[in-house]
């Protein structure tokens, strides 16, 4: 009597070739067959992320490929246009510098889709900080904050004036020591109000890993926050101290818009 075929055996291999191709992949019992599984449903989030990278691609072989979508300076102002957030005029800034630009991160960020996006993307550029939760600085950072800390999985708190104009912690936040925290924000020129949300962390004992911002609009004298600071795009924006304005900037009225 003739003994059964034996039937072929499956090898890793074969199952990560199939994967590649689209066929349906031979069965796999146990923990390799949720591990397949879980590869299948994660990778439409790896194509969007990374969409230079072959499905099947090796690990190893992403290391080019595989690098975070880059943001494009242009489609990030085109935002700011689309949304009317980019504003021409003369400005007095929280710095108290005056510019013939402003970028009002509040049109922008109350588009809730855009919002997700833009912080997304600097979300992605966070990644490789370690933090247990993220901070801001009320009131503009407080929409980015909270978008930044969904997309990495954190809590997030945030810091916000008293009466007398002073940042402090409140409503019942607490910062423990030791924990690690990324500072995120909408717009800086100074860093003013970044500087003050770490001083408060490190008063508690706590460590900021980073800095995160929208635009960086600091120029060429960037503010030493004594820890790594990353943003979506530099804006060279000229600006100006209140007694040395240019005669076409004197011309018009000042406007300080923000928050208040």
């Amino acid at each position: 009597m003739t003994p059964p075929a034996e039937e072929p055996r499956t090898t890793p291999q074969d199952n990560d070739r199939h994967l590649r191709v689209g066929r349906h992949p031979r069965v796999i019992s146990g923990s390799g067959e949720r591990t397949r599984l879980a590869r299948l449903r994660r990778r439409p989030r790896l194509l969007e992320l990374y969409p230079d990278a072959s499905a099947g691609a090796p690990k190893r072989a992403r290391q080019g490929a595989c690098a975070p979508r880059k943001i494009v300076k242009e489609d990030l102002l085109a935002l700011f246009r689309q949304t009317g957030a980019l504003l021409d005029g003369h400005f007095v800034l929280r710095s108290g510098l005056h510019s013939r630009q402003y970028f009002q991160c509040a049109l922008l960020l109350q588009h809730t889709e855009i919002a997700a996006k833009v912080c997304g993307w600097l979300a992605e550029k966070l990644q490789g900080f370690a933090c247990d939760a993220v901070i801001s600085p009320a009131l503009g950072g407080i929409i980015v904050g909270q978008e930044v800390g969904r997309a990495l999985g954190k809590r997030h708190i945030f810091v916000e004036k008293e009466a007398g104009g002073r940042l402090v912690l409140r409503r019942g936040f607490k910062i423990k020591n030791g924990e690690r925290y990324i500072v995120a924000e909408d717009v800086i020129t100074r860093g003013g109000p970044v500087q003050e949300t770490i001083d408060i962390v490190q008063a508690q004992g706590a460590i900021v890993e980073a800095v995160g911002v929208i635009v960086d609009r600091s120029g060429k004298i960037k503010p030493n926050f004594g820890c790594p600071f990353v943003s979506l795009i530099e804006m060279n924006v000229e600006t100006f101290e209140a007694d040395k304005l240019p005669p076409d900037l004197a011309a018009i009225a000042a406007v300080k818009p923000g928050s208040k």
